[in-house]
Parts: structure tokens; sequence; C-alpha cells
């Protein structure tokens, strides 16, 4: 009997109706072909048999405007720069919503082969460009929903482009970045960036004294600020803190660790709304570097305007990009065995987040925006 659920989820799935509904992905930091930046956006866009057209569902690594890695070094840039005016306006009339998952963008050192991917190198392809923020306007003018996040306007988007988005949706960046290493020990990590390194070197009398886990800040002056467990924060991982208003209207938790990329962003809050917020646990220590930083302790997770002018989403981090498989999408309920698929023990594993924040944030507003249309 037990073996015959998974048919039966797998039943239940494919026997549910399909339903057009007409997205524009924008991914341009796509290294392989599992589409990882946009993956999890797919995968809930399948579950929910949202598709296309009446009847060609999301494939993840074709659905995508951006980076199409090829054979060997070989790759295909197919992004909205290839846009006239007159087609971005086509596209903004079929499109009922854009999300853009990352602009960041593809380095040499990432995809060209014998490279160090520590390192900084020269830009392959990336950073948002005048056709994606013409089409943002569109879709805003037309009273659509636009969904970004990090990376979406930081580095190497130029700042003009950047300040166009910030002021057509009363949101700007800080300038800082950051992100949770498990280990900030340069002789057991080899994975810290050498360029995060190096630079805080030069910054601070070539002192490398961090054994433990931490919180590493970047400002788009490559200025570097580090926060140690237990020198500087109670507790090593960023964590999201979801008010009554996000855990009610999507079904989030009210707190989750958060252990990837994120940016420190400032709303106008007369336009928009923060319905989750980042939390840094930072003791007296630590609290002395960040206001020296001028960095928030507490700064916005997740931002939205749901105006009848527009709906725009920002979420401050890497949200879409989660190390999960299409594979689980086609079963119907496989949310209810979603403790299978993680360790929540694990402070570095990003599976808990799609499971308990990512899936039901975005299953929402799909179905908000499938009903209202």
């Amino acid at each position: 009997m037990i073996l015959l659920i998974p048919v039966w989820m797998w039943t239940a799935w494919l026997i549910t109706p399909k339903k057009k509904l007409v997205v524009a992905i924008v991914d341009k930091t796509e290294i392989s072909r599992q589409g990882q930046e946009h993956v999890s956006l797919t995968w809930v866009l399948n579950q929910e048999r949202y598709t296309k057209t009446s009847s060609k569902p999301y494939h993840v690594s074709q659905d995508y405007f951006g980076f199409f890695p090829q054979q060997g070094e070989q790759f295909r840039v197919k992004g909205l720069e290839r846009f006239t005016p007159a087609q971005l306006d086509q596209l903004s009339n079929d499109c009922k919503a854009a999300y853009y998952t990352d602009t960041y963008g593809v380095f040499s050192n990432e995809w060209f082969s014998h490279k160090n991917v520590t390192e900084r190198s020269g830009l392959v392809y990336g950073g948002m460009s005048k056709e994606d923020i013409a089409l943002l306007q569109l879709m805003k003018d037309k009273h659509k929903t636009i969904i970004t996040e990090f990376n979406t306007i930081g580095s190497p988007t130029a700042p003009e482009i950047r300040q166009q988005f910030e002021q057509m949706f009363g949101l700007k960046w800080t300038g800082w970045i950051g992100r949770y290493f498990e280990s900030l020990d340069t002789t057991t990590n080899k994975e810290l960036p050498q360029w995060l390194v190096g630079n805080y070197l030069k910054q601070h009398n070539n002192q490398w004294s961090f054994k433990n886990g931490g919180v590493a800040f970047v400002n788009d002056k490559d200025e570097i600020e580090i926060l140690e467990a237990g020198t500087h924060l109670n507790e090593a991982v960023p964590h999201i803190i979801t008010g009554i208003k996000g855990q009610t209207l999507y079904q989030l938790p009210s707190s989750i660790k958060y252990s990837f990329w994120f940016d420190v962003v400032q709303p106008d809050s007369s336009i928009n709304q923060v319905i989750a917020q980042f939390r840094i646990d930072a003791n007296d220590a630590g609290m002395k570097l960040l206001k020296a930083r001028n960095i928030p302790a507490m700064f916005p997770a997740v931002t939205q305007h749901t105006g009848k002018d527009y709906k725009f989403y920002y979420f401050s981090a890497d949200f879409c990009d989660n190390p999960v498989g299409m594979g689980s999408s086609y079963f119907r309920g496989i949310s209810f065995f979603k403790f299978l698929f993680y360790d929540s023990s694990n402070p570095m594993e990003r599976k808990s987040f799609f499971w308990n924040y990512y899936r039901p944030l975005m299953t929402t507003i799909l179905d908000e925006l499938y009903r209202e249309q």
C-alpha cells in the first residue's frame, strides 16, 4: 500500500488541470544546464501546473532570458538586449509577471576551465541592461506584477541603471551585501573568496585571526567587515524574521535561518511595506562594528508593494537559488514529505528554506496572480 503512494501522488499531479500563466524569467547567472538560479521558481510553476501556453509546461533549461550554457566552453546569450522597443512592449502585453531571478552574470573564471573561482575576473555577460529596466517600466505602467531579488541591482549593474530601478520602485541599495560562512579559517575553508580575504587584510593591518563561522559584509567600494561567532555574534547564522502579516498571508514561519548571499536595502516606507527582515544577532562588540559601518542589525528581507497600480516584490537574497531537483515537482502533495529532503541541523543547507519559505511564498503570489488575471 505504501509503495503505491508515489503513484497516487504522481497521478493526482497529472490530472490536475493546467493553468496558463505567462511569466518572463530573467536569469543571467546560469552556469550549468540545471537552471540553478531559477530552478526554485520553475519547480513551483510546475508543481502548481502553471504553463507557458495552454498546454506547454515551463522547462528549467529553456524558458528564461539570459545566459545559456552549451557544450564545452560554448554559450549563447538570449537576453532582452536583442529586443527592440516594440518587442519589449509586446512582451509586456503577453506577460502577467516578470521575475528577475539574478542579473549578476557570468565571469570568466567561472566559465572558462582552469580558472580559480575564488578570485575575481572579467565579466562575460551580466548586469541589468537598459532593455531589462525598460521592460520593468512597461510592466509597472501596465499594472503588472514584478518580482525581483538579489542580485538584480548590485554589481556589475551600471549606477545609472540602478538609480532608475531605485526611483522606479522606491527602494535603495545601501551598497552592502553579505553572506554567512560556516568557517572563516583560511587553512580549512578553501572556498573563502580570495578577494574577500585579500581586501580584508589590506584594510585591517594584515590581520586575519578568525577561526569560527561568521558573517562577511562587503560594500560597493570593496570595504570589508567581518563578524565572527562568539567574538561578535550571539548566533552565527542570519535569520529571516517574518511579521504576523507575512505569516498569515503567505503561510511563512516566524523565523528561519538563511546562510547564503543577501543585500542590505532601504525601502521607501510611503511606497513599500516590509513583511520580513534579516536579523544579525550581534553582541555589543558586533553592534559596535555594524554601527561604525552604518549597517543595521535588522534590514528588509521581503519588501512588497501591492497596490492596484502595480505589484512589486523584492527579495533581499538569493531566494530562487536553492539545491532542489525538478523531479519532486511532479508529485501532488509532496510538501507533506518535505522533512525527508533536508537536515535542518546543518547550518549551510538551504533546502529547508525552499520548502518552508520560498515555496509557500511563491505559491501564494502565483495563486493570487492567476486568480486576478
